[in-house]
Protein backbone atom coordinates (compact mmCIF):
# COMPACT_ATOMS: atom_id res chain seq x y z
CA UNK A 1 0.00 0.00 0.00
CA UNK A 2 1.06 3.68 -0.59
CA UNK A 3 2.27 5.96 1.64
CA UNK A 4 -0.37 8.49 0.44
CA UNK A 5 -3.14 5.43 0.78
CA UNK A 6 -2.11 4.57 4.14
CA UNK A 7 -1.75 8.56 4.98
CA UNK A 8 -5.58 8.81 4.05
CA UNK A 9 -6.53 5.48 5.49
CA UNK A 10 -5.52 7.30 9.04
CA UNK A 11 -6.58 10.61 8.42
CA UNK A 12 -10.24 8.87 8.13
CA UNK A 13 -9.52 6.45 11.07
CA UNK A 14 -8.88 9.72 12.87
CA UNK A 15 -12.16 11.46 11.61
CA UNK A 16 -14.27 8.00 12.88
CA UNK A 17 -12.99 7.72 15.85
CA UNK A 18 -13.49 11.76 16.68
CA UNK A 19 -17.23 11.27 14.94
CA UNK A 20 -17.52 7.86 17.56
CA UNK A 21 -16.31 9.94 20.35
CA UNK A 22 -18.72 12.54 20.23
CA UNK A 23 -21.80 10.23 19.25
CA UNK A 24 -20.39 8.33 23.10
CA UNK A 25 -20.51 11.09 24.70
CA UNK A 26 -23.78 12.93 23.36
CA UNK A 27 -25.57 9.42 24.25
CA UNK A 28 -23.96 9.17 27.98
CA UNK A 29 -24.89 13.19 28.36
CA UNK A 30 -28.63 12.53 26.84
CA UNK A 31 -28.88 9.85 29.09
CA UNK A 32 -28.72 11.67 32.55
CA UNK A 33 -32.16 13.43 32.10
CA UNK A 34 -34.64 9.57 31.30
CA UNK A 35 -32.35 7.93 34.38
CA UNK A 36 -32.79 10.83 36.93
CA UNK A 37 -36.49 11.06 35.80
CA UNK A 38 -37.24 7.32 36.09
CA UNK A 39 -35.10 7.35 39.70
CA UNK A 40 -32.41 4.97 38.40
CA UNK A 41 -30.22 5.88 40.82
CA UNK A 42 -27.34 3.43 40.30
CA UNK A 43 -27.51 4.02 36.21
CA UNK A 44 -27.08 7.89 36.81
CA UNK A 45 -24.05 7.46 38.89
CA UNK A 46 -22.66 5.18 36.99
CA UNK A 47 -22.39 8.13 34.18
CA UNK A 48 -19.48 9.42 35.98
CA UNK A 49 -16.24 7.69 37.36
CA UNK A 50 -16.21 6.41 40.55
CA UNK A 51 -14.54 9.36 41.76
CA UNK A 52 -16.38 11.80 39.88
CA UNK A 53 -17.69 14.80 41.21
CA UNK A 54 -21.26 16.82 40.35
CA UNK A 55 -21.88 20.63 41.21
CA UNK A 56 -25.22 21.81 41.51
CA UNK A 57 -26.63 25.22 43.05
CA UNK A 58 -27.81 23.57 45.57
CA UNK A 59 -25.56 20.52 46.25
CA UNK A 60 -21.61 19.20 45.96
CA UNK A 61 -21.35 15.79 44.97
CA UNK A 62 -18.56 13.67 45.06
CA UNK A 63 -18.65 9.69 44.04
CA UNK A 64 -20.68 7.30 42.77
CA UNK A 65 -22.14 7.03 46.10
CA UNK A 66 -23.38 10.59 46.43
CA UNK A 67 -25.14 11.14 43.66
CA UNK A 68 -26.76 7.82 43.75
CA UNK A 69 -27.98 9.43 47.00
CA UNK A 70 -29.31 11.90 45.67
CA UNK A 71 -31.51 10.48 43.34
CA UNK A 72 -32.57 8.38 45.84
CA UNK A 73 -33.57 11.31 48.33
CA UNK A 74 -37.09 12.27 49.44
CA UNK A 75 -36.72 15.63 47.55
CA UNK A 76 -35.43 14.41 43.90
CA UNK A 77 -38.30 11.29 44.40
CA UNK A 78 -40.71 13.90 44.88
CA UNK A 79 -40.11 15.82 41.91
CA UNK A 80 -40.68 12.07 40.22
CA UNK A 81 -44.06 11.55 42.17
CA UNK A 82 -45.18 15.09 40.54
CA UNK A 83 -43.69 14.81 37.06
CA UNK A 84 -40.39 16.14 36.14
CA UNK A 85 -38.53 16.18 33.04
CA UNK A 86 -35.15 16.97 32.85
CA UNK A 87 -34.45 18.31 29.39
CA UNK A 88 -31.22 18.67 27.96
CA UNK A 89 -30.01 20.66 24.85
CA UNK A 90 -27.40 19.37 22.23
CA UNK A 91 -23.83 19.34 23.72
CA UNK A 92 -21.05 21.02 22.24
CA UNK A 93 -18.32 18.74 22.72
CA UNK A 94 -14.30 19.56 22.39
CA UNK A 95 -12.11 16.06 22.00
CA UNK A 96 -8.41 16.30 23.16
CA UNK A 97 -7.96 12.64 22.63
CA UNK A 98 -9.10 9.85 25.84
CA UNK A 99 -10.10 13.57 27.54
CA UNK A 100 -12.96 15.65 26.29
CA UNK A 101 -15.17 18.76 28.05
CA UNK A 102 -18.93 19.91 26.96
CA UNK A 103 -20.78 22.82 27.65
CA UNK A 104 -24.37 22.31 27.29
CA UNK A 105 -28.06 23.60 28.73
CA UNK A 106 -30.65 22.00 30.79
CA UNK A 107 -34.38 22.35 31.02
CA UNK A 108 -36.24 21.13 34.32
CA UNK A 109 -39.76 21.06 33.51
CA UNK A 110 -42.56 20.06 36.50
CA UNK A 111 -46.06 19.05 36.73
CA UNK A 112 -47.82 21.58 39.20
CA UNK A 113 -51.72 22.23 39.38
CA UNK A 114 -51.79 24.78 36.72
CA UNK A 115 -49.51 22.38 33.96
CA UNK A 116 -46.18 22.10 33.37
CA UNK A 117 -44.06 24.70 34.35
CA UNK A 118 -39.84 25.31 33.92
CA UNK A 119 -38.23 25.39 37.10
CA UNK A 120 -35.13 26.03 36.50
CA UNK A 121 -32.67 26.60 33.22
CA UNK A 122 -29.38 25.72 33.34
CA UNK A 123 -25.51 26.34 31.87
CA UNK A 124 -23.55 22.49 31.83
CA UNK A 125 -19.99 22.23 31.85
CA UNK A 126 -19.04 18.77 31.76
CA UNK A 127 -15.35 16.99 32.01
CA UNK A 128 -15.37 13.71 30.65
CA UNK A 129 -12.59 11.00 30.06
CA UNK A 130 -12.53 7.90 28.27
CA UNK A 131 -12.35 4.66 30.37
CA UNK A 132 -12.05 1.03 29.07
CA UNK A 133 -15.92 0.46 30.07
CA UNK A 134 -16.21 3.96 27.45
CA UNK A 135 -16.46 7.19 28.14
CA UNK A 136 -17.59 8.67 31.84
CA UNK A 137 -18.04 12.14 33.19
CA UNK A 138 -15.16 13.15 36.08
CA UNK A 139 -17.32 16.30 36.54
CA UNK A 140 -20.33 18.41 35.68
CA UNK A 141 -21.18 21.54 36.73
CA UNK A 142 -24.15 23.14 36.63
CA UNK A 143 -25.31 26.46 37.13
CA UNK A 144 -28.71 28.77 36.99
CA UNK A 145 -28.58 31.12 34.48
CA UNK A 146 -30.48 34.02 36.81
CA UNK A 147 -28.42 36.07 35.34
CA UNK A 148 -25.23 35.60 37.98
CA UNK A 149 -22.13 36.03 35.97
CA UNK A 150 -20.95 32.75 36.92
CA UNK A 151 -23.45 30.94 34.65
CA UNK A 152 -22.12 32.48 31.27
CA UNK A 153 -18.69 32.06 32.74
CA UNK A 154 -19.05 28.70 33.02
CA UNK A 155 -19.86 28.48 29.39
CA UNK A 156 -17.88 30.29 28.10
CA UNK A 157 -15.06 28.59 29.34
CA UNK A 158 -15.54 25.80 26.86
CA UNK A 159 -14.65 27.82 24.34
CA UNK A 160 -10.44 28.58 24.12
CA UNK A 161 -10.25 32.88 23.42
CA UNK A 162 -13.50 33.60 23.98
CA UNK A 163 -14.31 37.15 25.43
CA UNK A 164 -17.63 38.22 27.62
CA UNK A 165 -18.97 41.16 26.39
CA UNK A 166 -20.15 42.49 29.74
CA UNK A 167 -22.98 45.47 29.57
CA UNK A 168 -20.90 47.67 32.19
CA UNK A 169 -18.03 47.59 29.44
CA UNK A 170 -20.60 49.06 26.93
CA UNK A 171 -20.68 52.64 28.65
Amino acid sequence: MSDAVERRLAGLERRLRAVEDEQAITKLILSYGPLVDSGCADQVAELWEPDGVYDVDEIYMEGRDQIAKMVRSRNHQGWIEGGCAHFPGPPHITLDGDEATAVAYTLMIVNTPDGFTLRRATANHWTLRRTEAGWRAVGRTNRVLDGRAESPDLLASHFPGATRFRREEAR
